[in-house]
């Protein structure tokens, strides 16, 4: 064992006795990327702010931290409003405020108020008070994590030597939220140590903040002010007086200090980042009032699948890849891999997709229910193609469609190994045997599987264990709740709420799975590129008119269900990819 777990605890209790009472106080904690032992002191001591219940916000940085120099000085001049003070910034500052609170039903200005609790990393602990401790762990595989993290870097992003890096890690909360073993949580700041070291010359951050159960709940305070911050610093030129107070304010308070990363490399556990108030409420305009965005990574991500992003001029500013907590050795064997070699497979996918009229997956039957489909491709709009989850984001911006004049950005799974579209309708059933994704990876059993009937472009789940029906219905609850609140505040253009709301039943993705070392096991990023297997989303889908407020992914047991799965051409050509679930290509 790497990690002792009865000491842990004994951490996690030593830090809640000198924390104290701190339910419902926010906690920020500020140290050096050098400081090996004050990061791995952040897991016994965000599992004690959780179960004290507290929130925490973390920045990890290499010198001095833009993004974390404009919150402190936001919050000096709130401070200072706070206490009366009148000047040219707590005016400005206040005069942004009650017009943003205003349009935000009065649930905006309590997020200006700074963290009751501020850890900083000395030599020995933080802030003098919290010694480090990290006798609970070893390190484990750190040069085959950092060689992997070079593979990555190099192969996946193809990361210029000026590129700035930013690198966001999962925390510890209470057993009862975690929804997977503690180790994986544990082995999650191991991989991103090690992703950091492995791109040291770089301008690297790292941040972390507490999750939520529902994306329904408030978000933590620190991260939902910098996002909100950073959200109108790129919409400041928008002729709306609630951002031309925000431009006033911001060239008071230097606002653009903040940083923008054109590399991101995060990881993701159980739950939400909770609602962004502002994109609920009011939403990022676009140059010339053309479309708005619900939050600034979606605006600064311009993924081609949002409606958005075709009606917004800018160029993308980062490009994003993400992985779930892992194991680290599942880790290393699925991402150190050659990248390139793989993507080669997903392009004959890709070629065989994008000639064909429709695509056909018919395996065994298993009593009543039979994975049985009609996969289409082509309809009164066009071709729908297929694209792949390997070496995308060795481009900032998407080169075929920028020949087309759409600057798209980048997004891909680590690991990767996909050949996918967003399918024009699907016919028949398919029956759901390894995992599928909700607020984390859960396992289905192969003798209660979801069985889901699809007609078109929507779907019926037919079969499957209760409580994982419950979870889903939940999901699909809360983002419909969300997306009428966006409607009624008008915070998204009429055209692409009604396009969320059209596609909310919709089959959103089909994608057969590539990765020749990825193996069964708990995690929906690694088995839905099991190579032999398959996978298909309930929901939003990777082309701006299918787009929608949820993407729920169910794997399927190809091998088991022995599917075969072959292209159909307008002539009626027929191209093989499986037979009995192994591939033929």
């Amino acid at each position: 064992m790497r990690y002792d777990l009865k000491k842990l605890q004994k951490v996690v209790e030593r830090y809640k006795k000198s924390l104290g009472k701190i339910k419902g106080k926010s906690v920020l904690v500020s140290l050096g990327l050098d400081q090996k032992k004050a990061y791995y002191s952040l897991a016994p001591l965000s599992q004690a702010v959780d179960e004290l219940g507290g929130d925490i916000s973390v920045f990890v940085y290499k010198g001095r931290s833009g993004s974390l120099a404009v919150l402190e000085e936001v919050w000096k001049t709130y401070n200072n409003l706070q206490k009366g003070v009148k000047n040219k910034k707590t005016k400005a500052l206040k005069e942004f405020i009650l017009l943003a609170d205003g349009l935000c039903k009065g649930e905006l200005g309590r997020i200006f108020k700074a963290p009751e609790i501020v850890l900083r990393a000395g030599k020995n602990g933080f802030s003098g008070t919290l010694p480090f401790d990290m006798s609970w762990m070893k390190e484990y595989r750190q040069k085959d994590l950092v060689k992997t993290g070079k593979v990555v870097f190099k192969q996946v992003y193809d990361l210029k030597k000026k590129e700035r890096v930013s690198i966001g890690f999962t925390l510890l909360r209470k057993k009862a939220e975690l929804g997977l073993p503690v180790e994986d949580y544990l082995d999650n700041f191991q991989i991103c140590y090690a992703m950091m070291r492995a791109v040291r010359k770089h301008k690297i951050s790292m941040a972390a903040s507490s999750a939520r159960k529902t994306q329904l709940d408030d978000a933590e305070r620190v991260s939902e002010l910098k996002t909100t911050l950073l959200g109108c610093e790129l919409s400041k030129q928008s002729d709306e007086l609630i951002f031309k107070k925000f431009n006033m304010l911001s060239s008071l308070l230097r606002i653009n200090r903040m940083e923008v990363a054109s590399a991101v490399f995060g990881t993701r556990g159980k739950g939400y980042r909770g609602k962004h108030i502002f994109g609920e409420y009011v939403g990022y305009p676009a140059p010339g009032n053309k479309t708005r965005w619900s939050s600034p990574a979606r605006m600064m991500f311009k993924l081609d699948f949002d409606p958005q992003t075709r009606l917004d001029p800018r160029k993308p500013l980062s490009r994003i890849a993400f992985t779930e907590t892992l194991p680290i050795d599942i880790f290393i064997k699925t991402s150190f891999i050659d990248w390139l070699a793989m993507a080669k497979r997903d392009w004959k996918i890709r070629n065989i997709g994008d000639k064909s009229e429709y695509i056909i997956v018919k395996g065994k039957k298993f009593g009543k229910y039979q994975t049985d489909l009609k996969v289409g491709l082509v309809g009164k709009h066009g071709r729908r193609y297929f694209r792949g989850s390997d070496v995308a984001t060795r481009h900032l911006i998407q080169p075929k469609l920028l020949k087309k004049g759409i600057k798209a950005g980048t997004m891909a799974n680590i690991p990767g190994g996909e050949g996918f579209v967003t399918p024009e309708y699907v016919k028949g059933q398919f029956i759901g045997d390894v995992v599928i994704s909700l607020d984390q990876s859960y396992r289905l059993d192969t003798k209660r599987p979801i069985v889901v009937n699809c007609k078109g472009n929507t779907y019926k789940i037919v079969d499957g264990p209760s409580d994982i029906l419950k979870k889903f219905q939940d999901k699909r609850n809360e983002g419909m709740k969300a997306l009428r609140k966006q409607e009624k505040n008008k915070s998204l253009p009429r055209e692409i709420i009604e396009i969320q709301k059209k596609n909310f039943m919709n089959i959103g993705e089909f994608a057969i799975n590539t990765n020749p070392k990825a193996e069964l096991c708990n995690y929906l990023i690694v088995n839905e590129k099991i190579a032999h297997m398959i996978h298909i989303a309930l929901g939003s889908g990777f082309e701006p008119d299918r787009a929608s407020v949820y993407h729920t992914d169910i794997v399927i047991n190809a091998p088991r269900q022995q599917l075969d799965i072959y292209g159909i051409e307008k002539n009626g050509k027929r191209h093989w990819i499986h037979k009995k679930g192994k591939f033929v290509i």
